[in-house]
């Protein structure tokens, strides 16, 4: 495995190429809402909170992947309603508002929520994704949390294979009923790792 550098944040020179790996990443489940895809990449630059994501980058400085988590103070990814009609305009935010909080995913005590986990495809299976979970687990643990928990979609089973190697383990299954074909998957599975 190539040398790689964890760390907390992420370089302001990185943030165009974050979100738009990002966007490459969660494209899918989310362009037919936050699309057309320039003004979805304004939105998630706009938005953006190096406070709350573990980038990993390789020696040279290019950015390999960033780990986003959630917490009461803010989440890697957020936004509110200024930002959606700053982007979107009042009637675009109108509709989409409700459908992304369909996506929001409600915060428990003692829990650090994982806020979505991204790696550039040349540095996919290179045990980058293990690394950033593991400084996920890792935060979790500095905050005094026992639990780290993240969500997973039907359509990725390879992150959901990621996840069960490093500890992490099947719990409540949400199905999105007649939305899937909205967003294209069918469930999401909670995932939980506890603290050892």
């Amino acid at each position: 495995m190539a040398p790689v550098t964890i760390s907390a944040g992420f370089a302001e020179h990185h943030r165009s190429e974050a979100t738009r790996l990002f966007w490459q990443a969660f494209k899918a489940k989310l362009n037919p809402v936050m699309g057309p895809e320039a003004k979805a990449q304004r939105f998630l630059a706009r938005v953006a909170d190096p406070s709350h994501a573990i980038s990993a980058t390789a020696l040279d400085g290019t950015l390999l992947g960033i780990a986003g988590y959630k917490t009461a103070q803010g989440a890697f990814i957020g936004g509110d309603w200024a930002d959606l009609t700053a982007v979107y305009g009042t009637l675009g935010a109108l509709w989409r508002a409700p459908l992304l909080s369909i996506l929001e995913r409600n915060l428990a005590d003692d829990v650090l929520l994982m806020d979505g986990i991204f790696v550039t495809e040349a540095a996919r299976g290179q045990g980058v994704g293990t690394r950033l979970l593991n400084a996920i687990k890792a935060e979790a643990a500095s905050r005094g949390l026992s639990q780290t928990r993240l969500d997973v979609i039907d359509t990725n089973p390879r992150a959901r294979a990621l996840y069960e190697r490093e500890g992490f383990v099947a719990g409540e299954r949400h199905d999105l009923g007649p939305l899937r074909l909205l967003f294209g998957f069918r469930h999401a599975t909670t995932m939980i790792h506890t603290q050892a």
